[in-house]
């Protein structure tokens, strides 16, 4: 592929196949389509419907091949159909997957994210980072017998009433007992605990900072510290969510090398590289308020996620994964910054380098951001333009270098209508 390979002739038959999908699923699914994977939220021309993927390369059903900036919003880390988790999977499903119990794989799985996680003794598993992070404050809850959660104002924690960023269907009661602080803000968090007083179940807080549309931010070892001494002294759960960043800063919990251990952590998306998955891992002292609640689903006990799983750890260990993320995040984030400094379009660029966000300045609308990831995405860049975006073992420094022809441009074009 070349920065201009996927050009595809408007007005052919085959151009029609996305809008032809979006009109028949107007009819079927309530506004056509829902959630984060609403095409209607990226700029004009992103496709919403894709027929393939491999590596870091994914095709949409007209055709047009990109280069994935997204990956799949975070589940793909190991890169699209990665072989050795595609055989593991393919291993599993010849034997079954959903059955009456689970498979030997709930074992293993457990036993060797106790082994890789620090902080972990045990681990219960489910399917969606919502499903994670719920039951995390669930046993939060039954292992201390409080109700007071503390939440970082804007984050996302994932889509049920008690923390969906949508008001609609919500009611008060829903979010009763939940207490907001400013994230890496020490004095914040301490009055948000005063506030909960000895009612304190839990601090729940992402990896790192990661609100939609907003600058980046990775934790302050002195929050960090804070909260857990907080947690300590109420005898509170510390919550990590890993939902987004969970892999890619380390594979070891993303406060590892800060030196702070949660009690529990959520966990999803890269866990199996693009398979179903999700995970509560937690400490002893938590063991029995998970053994009390009861937390389910049909579906969470499948052997063929699990068996993914197991070998996208693999994968990662074997390649010294983190390391990669690092090189590549930062070989795109300093060749976007001499781009935009050349055509003096200015941006900023926050958080690990291995999760990109690109946000420019003053654009409060996202307007800018917006023509410059349009203009990517027709020389075959997958971009988004407000959202943090992901990177796999499968981008080589090739890769990025093609993206960087492309973005050249890109900020070229956008300078011309500043």
């Amino acid at each position: 592929m070349t920065a201009t390979s996927m050009v595809v002739t408007p007005g052919s038959s085959s151009v029609l196949e996305d809008a032809r999908l979006r009109s028949r699923a107007e009819k079927v699914i309530p506004g056509g389509m829902y959630g984060h994977l609403n095409a209607r939220l990226l700029p004009p021309g992103y496709p919403q419907y894709f027929a393939r993927a491999q590596g870091c390369r994914v095709w949409d059903v007209d055709g047009r091949e990109f280069v994935d900036f997204m990956c799949s919003w975070g589940p793909v880390i190991a890169g699209h159909r990665h072989p050795a988790v595609e055989e593991a999977a393919r291993r599993q499903a010849l034997q079954g997957d959903c059955m009456n119990g689970p498979t030997a794989r709930l074992v293993e799985l457990s036993e060797r994210m106790v082994a890789l996680l620090p902080h972990a003794d045990w681990a219960l598993f489910q399917k969606n980072g919502t499903d994670a992070t719920t039951a995390a404050l669930t046993i939060a809850r039954a292992g201390t017998g409080k109700r007071k959660i503390l939440l970082a104002r804007g984050a996302y924690h994932g889509a049920v009433p008690w923390c969906s960023p949508s008001l609609a269907g919500v009611t008060a009661e829903d979010r009763a007992h939940l207490i907001y602080f400013r994230y890496n803000d020490v004095e914040s968090l301490e009055t948000a605990a005063r506030e909960a007083g000895d009612d304190l179940a839990a601090i729940l807080v992402s990896a790192f900072r990661h609100d939609l549309g907003q600058p980046q931010e990775l934790p302050r070892a002195a929050f960090a510290r804070r909260a857990r001494e907080l947690c300590d002294r109420a005898g509170a759960a510390l919550v990590i969510d890993e939902v987004r960043a969970g892999l890619r800063l380390s594979l070891h919990g993303s406060w590892e090398p800060l030196g702070v251990r949660p009690d529990l952590c959520a966990w999803s998306k890269a866990i199996a590289n693009g398979y179903a998955l999700a995970a509560v891992t937690g400490n002893d002292a938590f063991r029995q308020g998970a053994q009390q609640v009861y937390i389910t689903g049909s579906f969470w006990m499948g052997g063929v996620a699990m068996a993914a799983a197991l070998a996208t750890l693999d994968v990662l260990e074997n390649a010294q994964a983190v390391r990669h993320f690092e090189q590549m995040g930062q070989r795109l984030r300093e060749g976007l910054a001499r781009q935009a400094a050349r055509h003096g379009v200015g941006i900023s660029q926050t958080g690990p380098a291995q999760l990109p966000l690109v946000l420019f300045d003053d654009d409060p609308d996202y307007a800018k951001g917006a023509r410059f990831a349009a203009e990517a995405l027709k020389a075959g860049i997958y971009l988004h333009h407000r959202h943090n975006m992901f990177l796999s073992l499968a981008h080589t420094a090739q890769d990025i270098d093609l993206a960087l022809q492309v973005t050249d441009h890109a900020f070229s074009r956008l300078a011309a209508t500043l």
